[in-house]
């Protein structure tokens, strides 16, 4: 696992950390799908899972990273970020990770990967573009309007279009999949707007979120059903040690050290690569097949999108307020 950067971070890099993540995150929900299979868990207990196993390789990694630097025998460094400004982005983020992870792999198990996906990271940018302008300033724009009523217009073509003999849109699926969305949106509001100024360290702010998000989902998981089967052990255990280690320590962190550079909108937009590649691995790897009316409903949704991050980048990129 490659070690996180300092909180002094380009912007190329960055980016390039924001894609990494998206990137990764494409594959959580294919995973997630077969462990639906043989496991047992329900979607709960494998984000209890996911959170700890992420949170365990980042402490992990932390150690590492300070035997070798002979940081062990060493204080560790005072943050200049004040101490309430740390538990509250903690708190924030870790509750909106757990709700944020939990709902998409509900949406998942409910109505498939490639469109819970969709969904979930199609209403994302737009709950953040939107958050964005409410606390801190960013100004929508003509352009975002279109796209946010286009983004719209795209959901409802997907909840009103599946049919049968394919892929099957439930509405209780989509409404855990806006749930996950609005978790997104938090999480990633906060990190931009507690994180900005490069006072905060993102590898530590991400071990933090881990571990409020883990005691939150501890006690909803062991009430839905904590332990994965036994008889497809083997399986179910590499299948949680891949989620735990690439799409989560090591995609939430490169994704929270990329929020210290890169705006919160901007970051939303990039993040659809992830629906692309796991709608793409739905199709290819899992069966699922999308109707007609499904298909154009993503291609609006994706297309609105599109056009907020233009809209965005003719905004000339001002900064947070505040």
């Amino acid at each position: 696992m490659h070690t996180l950067p300092s909180p002094a971070l380009p912007v190329g890099r960055g980016l390039a950390y924001v894609c990494a993540a998206a990137t990764a995150w494409g594959t959580a929900g294919a995973a997630a799908a077969l462990l639906y299979r043989g496991s047992g868990l329900g979607p709960v207990a494998l984000t209890f899972w996911r959170t700890l196993g992420g949170l365990l390789l980042l402490l992990a990694v932390r150690a590492v990273r300070r035997h070798r630097t002979g940081l062990s025998a060493a204080p560790a460094p005072r943050s200049a970020e004040p101490l309430r400004r740390r538990a509250a982005r903690a708190a924030a983020t870790g509750t909106a990770l757990a709700v944020f992870q939990a709902a998409y792999f509900a949406a998942v198990e409910t109505t498939g990967l490639a469109v819970g996906t969709v969904i979930t990271m199609g209403a994302g940018p737009v709950l953040i573009a939107l958050g964005a302008r409410l606390t801190m300033g960013e100004r929508l724009g003509a352009g975002g309007l279109v796209a946010v009523t286009g983004a719209l217009s795209g959901l409802l073509i997907l909840v009103l279009g599946g049919g049968s003999g394919a892929t099957t849109v439930h509405p209780a699926g989509v409404g855990y999949a806006l749930l996950s969305a609005v978790g997104c949106a938090v999480m990633t509001l906060t990190t931009r707007r507690l994180g900005s100024g490069g006072t905060g360290d993102p590898y530590t702010a991400t071990i933090s979120a881990f571990a409020v998000s883990a005691l939150c989902l501890l006690p909803l998981a062991a009430a839905e059903g904590l332990w994965p089967h036994g008889h497809d052990l083997g399986r179910s255990l590499i299948l949680l040690g891949y989620i735990a280690a690439v799409p989560t320590a090591l995609a939430y962190g490169l994704y929270f050290a990329g929020l210290a550079a890169v705006r919160a909108a901007t970051a939303s937009v990039i993040s659809l690569i992830e629906p692309v590649s796991a709608a793409a691995l739905a199709v290819l790897f899992l069966g699922e097949r999308l109707t007609a009316a499904t298909a154009a409903g993503t291609g609006v949704l994706l297309t609105a999108v599109a056009g907020l991050a233009v809209s965005e980048a003719r905004g000339g990129g001002a900064g947070p307020r505040g």
